[in-house]
């Protein structure tokens, strides 16, 4: 498709959560994030940029096997920075709920208060991956000693680092063939892996995955609604002179659109909602 986007910018991700305050604490003193801004019932936390807004809806029960937000993922600069992180999250006894070598990248997995799949990863150099991440991506054990001995204990962790941004989106979705049909086709990502019949990852510029989507808890599955801790919207930025062709595509698709503020709100085929946002 001759008008792929050459860019796509993610984030920041709008989270519903049934208590903001002890959200906002995880984010900040889990994770590492920033409060940036603060609404009478929304707070938004980053590093230099948005990445989480999180939106109290009290007793919104935890995220589960709907169609929504598999995990958020979060981008550090450097291999150095994930392992400071790391040894925060040992020093503070943070749950995790995977440490994974995918060879592309590395990551460390867990899970917020309300349920919703956070990942901090650092990727690994393109030169090693570029236009193989079919063959190469994988999960293998994080090798945590060869990681922790790049600690430097005169640089205690302070919170994640400025340039930290949100490297990817993965997705729980209803029907897999449909979302990559989606993804591709009307909103113009690149198809570069699958795992067999049930998960799938697409990007741009040849990066290994901005968009993983998978069936694993979630085929057949409804959209989360109300009452359920879940993915509000997930900004996914598109260069201003692509923007008009992709909503062309999603009006041919059939799909629902809407505007809010200086994004094109619209839904994939499993429900999920996506707020598209102009690049400069």
């Amino acid at each position: 498709m001759d008008d792929h986007p050459t860019r796509v910018d993610l984030g920041p991700v709008d989270l519903v959560v049934a208590d903001r305050a002890r959200s906002t604490a995880y984010y900040r003193d889990a994770i590492g994030l920033r409060v940036l801004a603060e609404e009478e019932a929304a707070v938004t936390l980053g590093a230099d940029a948005p990445l989480v807004r999180l939106v109290e809806e009290p007793d919104a029960r935890p995220a589960a096997d709907e169609a929504g937000l598999f995990h958020l993922a979060l981008l550090v600069p450097d291999r150095a920075d994930l392992a400071r992180w790391t040894q925060h999250a040992a020093d503070e006894r943070v749950p995790l709920e995977g440490a994974s070598d995918h060879v592309v990248s590395e990551a460390l997995y867990l899970r917020d208060p309300d349920g919703h799949g956070i990942e901090i990863y650092a990727d690994r150099d393109r030169a090693i991956w570029d236009g193989r991440v079919q063959d190469l991506m994988t999960t293998l054990p994080l090798d945590l000693p060869d990681l922790l001995a790049l600690v430097d204990p005169a640089a205690p962790f302070d919170g994640l680092p400025a340039a930290t941004r949100m490297g990817h989106i993965h997705l729980q979705v209803s029907d897999l063939p449909a979302s990559v049909a989606w993804y591709r086709d009307v909103l113009g990502l690149d198809l570069v892996a699958t795992y067999g019949p049930q998960a799938a990852f697409l990007s741009s510029g040849g990066y290994h995955h901005h968009v993983g989507a998978n069936t694993w808890r979630s085929a057949g599955a409804a959209p989360a609604g109300p009452g359920t801790a879940r993915l509000l919207r997930a900004a996914i930025g598109i260069p201003e002179s692509q923007l008009g062709a992709v909503v062309d595509r999603v009006r041919r698709a059939g799909g629902a659109m809407d505007s809010e503020d200086d994004a094109i709100l619209v839904r994939d085929p499993s429900g999920i909602p996506l707020a598209l946002v102009a690049l400069p």
